[in-house]
């Protein structure tokens, strides 16, 4: 096998997978109307907010996250890496993937995949860069490199729509070798917008809600494509005749650095991707040429046109080139509902006229390697870091790709918004924005590196409260159960419900098919006016926000707090005996939305303790630098519920070993996140909910019960997965065995959950035992296909529920625990 390169430094924490190589058996969806697009999934590219693509381990263009919040999985062949090798008189020419396409391209030679003991190469991923190196097919050594302008604490270049492609070719023989890289792309203008408007929502068997996306695959009538460039750089902007932009109409552009000194550049503006691709292929296999072919013939009804550009040169032996390719995309805006747009966030930089995509390529070859140090700058002394191991490392960069794959949006800056509007979906299978409950583990990331984008959410809930929506609607849960069942169960008279009651704390800050940030509580699966989470949840984020981000920023605090007055006080109204905590009512009323808790419960009552504890800090900040009576009012009442509360909660759920699920089931469940509350006033300072003893008791009965002890029940119970352990189960009895063997969410694995849990953990001064969760975590995903796709579930027979899940990026809980030690 041949050296790599030393030019190419990839970390060894970087998650690497033979190129081409599939899982014999990865994990496989739970329910079948959720969204498995199988294991196929490589590392995203392109701004937050921006769109993105993503490119496998097999070579291909796969993902393409083009419309905010839309998802679309498929192979786009003519959009393609090639290279073409000349030694002496030999010549080879691959298409750099090893999926063939079917149906066309019938001309090209695809690249053989990696087989059991011969690598053809190796993909690398470390977001916001991947690699791809190339071994033993080539005589020389060639490597891609990957990465768009991601930086921590950026509110720019973040957001710009590219993908950088850099190019390293060495030649370790003792002759000369003869290399061209070619890319081509398909004009996809106009393809990436739903064809319903506004459409209808639906919902699916397990009573999620949903709507249908039709995207204009395929439909490119008008498209052209003009050659374009200066004395340094050539390109090819793809785009059509669109007078002025809506969604999915804007341009593509691909480019290159011109150097006659060292490389010839080629191109072909025009070529059928959907016949043989013989036109580009006949003389780039030839001898790495292209006909230089400059066509701006709009495309026809029923054609597509594809561009390409080569770049061809001769390294001699033991010479090292790197060359650049960029791709750009401008698509400035987002539509939600029917004429409900948005102009994104890059757009402040580049302009709305959906014309700029030259412009961003050509930054992009100024701007390039200067984007990759910052990004060096800013990875380095956490990848240096040897306390760490490399697989956490790994998972810790890797799971911010949600950021930019899970259907993000970042608007345009305006007065109110200085930095705009920033949102992530759920998942792909929960299609709604920046659920609350779920953000209490999964903005972590987002806070600790994006700060002003996390508290630009924050804001949006605080907004958000005061309003109402009085339309009703289905609710899933007991639309799918049985009228008798579900009467039993939480004793609910109807199916229907009102969207959003005023001062409730919202689930969610709406969906991509309606007004996101104005529209909330999209989800209706639960009446989450009902949730006795989200108000606490709420409250706790603020002041987290505000102590994890300097404690000085008072004016976010006084832009919530009227927000947290009017939550705490509707979350009071559970209070149905006035003893000062709000009780949960038979029906799944918090995060775990299919599981019942009853009375005062420890998962929302530790939570209500914590964030009355943090309104009090909170009104104390504010009394002292922003003087009000009706702050001094506010926090007499929350004091007087604080009193009431603690004494309920030790003295109802304490058994003397951990907290009981709740007061009321007589349930002996040991539930993984009963104590959330008390690791979010230790994280924030706030005095404990709980004795300290209690905490350590119940942390390692917890542990005991819900890793060590279920994974030995699921090992016995002869399991599919039998060599490891899957993680901590959400709840399950003292001796790991499930209370219902029926059960859905306590059955569970939750890697986010789970994440949080090792945050609490290390916090402890557990961090063996929370390395040790957190790496049985990390294999799942990694090891089973589930890479850039990671699950909100995982279960005990190989299966996964609601991938590309927002509470994964939890893990940045755990390294700020592990940095605060």
């Amino acid at each position: 096998m041949k050296r790599q390169q030393p030019s190419v430094n990839i970390p060894a924490s970087a998650w690497s997978r033979s190129i081409g190589r599939g899982w014999e058996k990865p994990y496989t969806v739970r329910y079948a109307s959720n969204l498995d697009d199988g294991p196929w999934h490589g590392m995203p590219l392109g701004g937050f907010g921006a769109g993105c693509i993503g490119r496998s381990s097999r070579g291909d263009f796969n993902l393409w996250h083009i419309d905010g919040g839309e998802h679309v999985f498929q192979t786009i062949p003519g959009c393609q890496f090639s290279v073409f090798e000349q030694l002496g008189t030999q010549t080879q020419a691959y298409a750099l993937s090893t999926e063939a396409a079917n149906g066309s391209l019938s001309t090209w030679n695809w690249y053989p995949a990696s087989q059991e003991g011969q690598s053809t190469g190796t993909y690398s991923a470390l977001y916001p860069r991947s690699w791809f190196v190339y071994e033993n097919v080539l005589k020389a050594n060639l490597t891609c490199e990957q990465f768009s302008p991601i930086v921590a604490d950026n509110y720019q270049e973040t957001s710009y729509p590219i993908a950088i492609f850099e190019w390293t070719a060495h030649n370790p023989t003792d002759q000369p070798i003869t290399l061209s890289v070619m890319l081509t792309w398909e004009n996809m203008t106009g393809w990436f917008t739903n064809s319903l408007k506004s459409p209808n929502v639906q919902m699916r068997d397990d009573g999620s809600s949903f709507y249908d996306y039709q995207p204009r695959m395929g439909e490119s009538t008008g498209n052209f494509n003009t050659l374009t460039g200066d004395e340094q750089r050539i390109g090819v902007v793809m785009g059509s005749d669109a007078e002025e932009p809506l969604e999915g109409e804007g341009q593509w552009a691909i480019a290159t650095l011109l150097n006659s000194y060292l490389w010839e550049v080629f191109y072909d503006t025009r070529w059928n991707p959907s016949g043989d691709g013989s036109e580009v292929w006949r003389s780039f296999a030839k001898d790495g040429s292209l006909c230089d072919r400059d066509d701006e013939t709009p495309a026809k009804a029923g054609e597509q046109i594809g561009s390409a550009i080569a770049v061809r040169f001769t390294l001699k032996p033991g010479q090292t080139l790197k060359i650049p390719f960029i791709l750009s995309w401008d698509f400035p805006v987002t539509e939600f509902a029917a004429g409900v747009n948005y102009f994104r966030r890059y757009t402040d930089f580049f302009g709305r006229t959906g014309r700029n995509a030259w412009t961003i390529a050509r930054t992009a070859l100024k701007h390039y390697r200067t984007w990759h140090e910052k990004i060096l700058t800013w990875q380095q002394p956490i990848v240096d870091r040897d306390d760490l191991p490399d697989w956490f490392k790994m998972a810790l960069f890797n799971e911010l790709y949600i950021l930019t794959d899970g259907g993000s949006l970042w608007s345009a800056a305006d007065e109110r918004d200085p930095v705009g509007q920033f949102a992530v979906l759920e998942c792909l299978d929960y299609r709604w924005y920046e659920s609350l409950d779920v953000r209490l583990y999964g903005s972590f990331g987002l806070l600790m590196l994006w700060s002003k984008l996390e508290k630009s959410v924050i804001r949006a809930f605080a907004r958000s409260i005061p309003t109402s929506d009085e339309r009703t609607r289905v609710i899933g849960y007991y639309y799918t159960l049985s009228a008798e069942r579900n009467c039993e169960a939480t004793g609910a008279e109807s199916q229907m419900a009102i969207r959003k009651v005023a001062g409730a704390t919202p689930h969610d800050l709406g969906a991509p098919n309606e007004h996101v940030w104005e529209k909330t509580n999209y989800t209706s699966y639960q009446d989450c006016n009902l949730w006795k989470d989200l108000g606490a949840d709420f409250v706790l984020q603020v002041y987290r926000d505000y102590v994890l981000t300097g404690a000085n920023d008072i004016e976010f605090l006084i832009e919530c707090w009227d927000a947290i007055v009017e939550t705490l006080h509707y979350l009071k109204t559970f209070d149905l005996d006035n003893d000062g905590i709000p009780e949960n009512s038979g029906a799944p009323d918090q995060t775990f939305d299919d599981w019942r808790l009853q009375g005062v419960s420890a998962y929302c009552g530790g939570l209500w303790i914590a964030a009355l504890e943090a309104a009090i800090a909170i009104s104390q900040i504010l009394i002292t630098n922003h003087d009000s009576s009706s702050i001094h009012e506010s926090v007499a009442m929350f004091q007087t519920w604080l009193d009431q509360s603690r004494a309920i909660y030790q003295e109802t759920l304490w058994n003397g070993q951990y907290y009981r699920l709740d007061s009321q089931s007589g349930s002996d469940v040991v539930m993984v996140d009963q104590l959330c509350g008390q690791f979010y006033a230790r994280l924030l300072g706030l005095p404990d909910v709980v004795p300290q003893e209690c905490a350590e008791s119940a942390l390692k009965t917890v542990y005991d019960a819900c890793f060590v002890k279920f994974n030995q029940f699921v090992r016995n119970q002869g399991s599919e997965i039998q060599n490891c352990s899957i993680g901590a189960a959400n709840g399950v009895r003292p001796d790991g065995s499930p209370e219902n063997p029926n059960a859905t969410h306590p059955l569970e694995v939750w890697t986010g959950i789970n994440f949080g849990l090792a945050a609490f953990l290390v916090q402890m001064g557990m961090t063996a035992e929370a390395m040790t969760l957190t790496e049985a975590v990390v294999r799942q995903i990694y090891d089973n296909g589930l890479q850039f796709r990671t699950p909100e579930a995982i279960t005990a027979t190989a299966t996964f529920r609601a991938s590309h899940y927002l509470r994964a990026m939890a893990i940045w809980a755990i390294y700020g625990t592990l940095s605060d030690r």
